[in-house]
């Protein structure tokens, strides 16, 4: 039995946050803003964190990768909905999360989350779950690139079971989907939640494995698309398309809606808005073009493997 599971959870994700925004501030030339923050007195949830943050960069114009760690007296609706046995009881949070918004249209937007819940029920023992994943959005399609950053996640959850990439892609695609428009975010990846059949040590391994693949999934992507030349044509494109990504967080993000239910820090919640976005009245791409294959062959659930 690990004696302390939240502390080996917290060194982790403290030095994965540093290790991803170093790796990503050396590809833009810019650093990060690093903003620590603690909750106030009496505020209804209690805990700290670390916001780290580059706008403005070369290659990308919003990078947000928060840590979080904290706690409060009742669990969220939110985090209760599979678990109703655990409503009311106080609980204990913590993870890494981030959304990064490329300056090229030809380079995709990315998330990735990884986290560790603990609750208290009066009677019994804690129960800690863990839930995280990455999913990628492009904004114009390349084979390749899906291809790379399903098949890195696949390798990533390859010692885990069989079963684990397939099933963890099948609830990504259904948990990124705008239902409001029938439509997928983006090409999808690996999600989970309420992970607790393989015990603290086989979900912190899992989890673990999930966020040190994430350079690896992502970065060679952006090295091979940063400098593709690019119009205004394309801009607006991108500029719409962060629309659906802005109405995906908040219409329909669990952690979204977990954080602001519980009376997380606001702004360290919305890191994930892209800095400019556009929306336009019943836009359609035109047939054959680079805009309309997006929606029609990669905005689609399919078997990148």
């Amino acid at each position: 039995m690990v004696s302390d599971p939240v502390g080996l959870m917290r060194e982790y994700l403290l030095g994965l946050q540093a290790r991803i925004t170093s790796a990503i501030a050396e590809i833009d030339g810019k650093s990060f803003l690093s903003d620590a923050w603690e909750k106030e007195p009496g505020s209804a949830l209690q805990g700290s964190g670390v916001t780290q943050i580059l706008e403005g960069g070369e290659v990308f114009e919003r990078a947000g990768c928060g840590f979080s760690h904290v706690s409060g007296p009742k669990l969220p609706p939110s985090a209760t909905q599979h678990r109703p046995e655990l409503a009311g009881a106080p609980f204990e949070a913590l993870g890494v999360s981030l959304v990064f918004h490329p300056r090229n249209p030809y380079v995709p937007t990315v998330h990735m989350n990884v986290r560790m819940i603990t609750a208290r029920p009066a009677r019994g023992e804690a129960v800690s779950w863990f839930g995280g994943g990455m999913d990628l959005t492009p904004y114009y399609g390349f084979e390749e690139d899906a291809v790379h950053f399903h098949r890195t996640c696949a390798q990533a959850l390859a010692p885990f079971g069989a079963d684990k990439y397939p099933r963890f892609k099948a609830w990504c695609d259904d948990y990124f989907c705008l239902r409001h428009r029938g439509e997928q975010r983006g090409i999808g990846g690996i999600f989970y939640d309420d992970l607790s059949e393989l015990g603290f040590d086989g979900g912190f391994a899992l989890t673990r494995a999930v966020g040190d693949a994430f350079l690896h999934a992502y970065v060679p992507i952006v090295q091979r698309r940063m400098h593709t030349p690019y119009g205004e044509r394309e801009r607006q494109h991108q500029l719409y398309r962060r629309g659906r990504y802005v109405e995906f967080n908040l219409v329909w993000d669990r952690g979204t809606h977990f954080g602001l239910q519980s009376g997380g820090r606001t702004e360290s919640i919305l890191l994930s808005m892209p800095p400019l976005v556009r929306w336009g009245y019943d836009e359609k791409p035109l047939p054959g073009t680079p805009e309309h294959r997006l929606l029609t062959e990669f905005l689609v659930r399919r078997d990148w493997l």
